[in-house]
């Protein structure tokens, strides 16, 4: 096993594999990589994220003079995503054969000695660097998602369009360095980046994340606003009214009550207040904002129609069993019959 907690098929006796296979006592990731099986966290989400990382650190091992980047790279930083990748994307120095496996996404890059760092024993490209490939390869919004988070975890901005300017290849350098300046560290979802995304791309003034009102009743904090306008918008989450959602000691009702009180005294103190959800379309969602600004300032909005218009959410991952089920007797992929046997670390 090494550093990832990956047991590569080629480094092992398949007898003992399928033996343990067999008995529970390990679950493939993808061909020729395996691990101890690991029981559902109860979240369909953090689950999914888990099984990506997995087969992530596995094709790290399985190649050679490799660096996981973009998508896969974001993931090992701990970046949020709007979506998983379905491939595992890699920088590699040589071409891959015709027999090549199909998720794996190889990337022929220069990439400079300190664009590359070690994360938990996995070869990959820096924060700036990933960023940098996800801002010129992703849809903006995606791109966007993942650059908020960034600079939230302590991205330099600077540092990153530093990294862009000495790209060779200029394809997408314009949209990529857009991504990078509208990028905000107080968004705390990706559904809003995906809401300030909107009322950017409609042309609306880039908006204060996290903008804090004084009341005579305490202080409110939201997602973002225009102080200058008295306008707060919002991505209202279901979650935090679904009784013990956030727990056991989750009062849902109280959490709902609580919100009316305070949107209450934002409306006394004359804000007006915008509440979407992931059920609005981004059509419906820039219309309700819209309707709310003065009429000679909605005319005079320039839309950013360069920016494409948002992509559909992914749909939520199949959920994982709490125990893995039993796996069958069968071939053990990867493995090489004259193998050195270095013993089954699974236990």
């Amino acid at each position: 096993m090494n550093q990832t907690g990956i047991v590569l098929a080629r480094h092992h006796d398949r007898e003992a594999l399928r033996r343990a296979l067999r008995t529970n006592r390990a679950e493939r990731i993808r061909r020729g990589a395996y691990r101890r099986p690991q029981p559902s966290t109860g979240d369909r989400f953090r689950d999914a994220d888990d099984q990506a990382l997995a087969r992530t650190r596995a094709v790290a091992a399985q190649l050679r003079q490799a660096w996981v980047s973009h998508e896969s790279a974001a993931l090992l930083h701990g970046l949020r995503l709007w979506q998983l990748p379905d491939r595992v994307h890699v920088v590699q120095k040589y071409r891959a054969s015709s027999a090549s496996a199909d998720d794996i996404a190889r990337h022929r890059l220069d990439l400079a000695e300190d664009e590359r760092t070690v994360l938990d024993g996995v070869a990959t490209t820096t924060l700036e660097r990933t960023v940098v490939d996800c801002c010129v390869t992703l849809h903006p919004l995606l791109a966007l998602v993942i650059a908020d988070h960034a600079l939230a975890l302590g991205m330099d901005r600077a540092a990153a369009l530093a990294v862009l300017d000495a790209r060779r290849d200029p394809r997408g350098r314009r949209r990529a360095r857009l991504v990078l300046e509208l990028a905000d560290p107080g968004a705390e979802s990706v559904w809003e980046t995906w809401l300030r995304y909107i009322v950017v791309r409609a042309g609306l003034p880039r908006p204060t994340t996290q903008l804090q009102v004084r009341t005579p009743h305490g202080d409110c904090r939201a997602d973002l606003g225009w102080a200058e306008l008295r306008l707060l918008a919002e991505f209202d989450g279901r979650v935090k009214y679904t009784r013990g959602a956030l727990g056991p000691g989750h009062d849902a009702d109280r959490a709902l009550f609580d919100e009316k009180r305070r949107e209450d005294h934002l409306r006394e103190e004359g804000w007006g207040v915008v509440r979407v959800t992931s059920s609005d379309t981004p059509d419906q969602a820039e219309h309700r904002i819209l309707r709310r600004l003065p009429r000679d300032l909605r005319e005079a909005l320039t839309p950013l129609h360069h920016l494409p218009p948002p992509p559909p959410a992914p749909p939520a991952p199949a959920a994982r069993p709490a125990h893995p089920p039993r796996r069958q007797a069968g071939r053990v992929g990867g493995g090489t019959s004259g193998g050195r046997h270095l013993g089954l670390p699974i236990t």
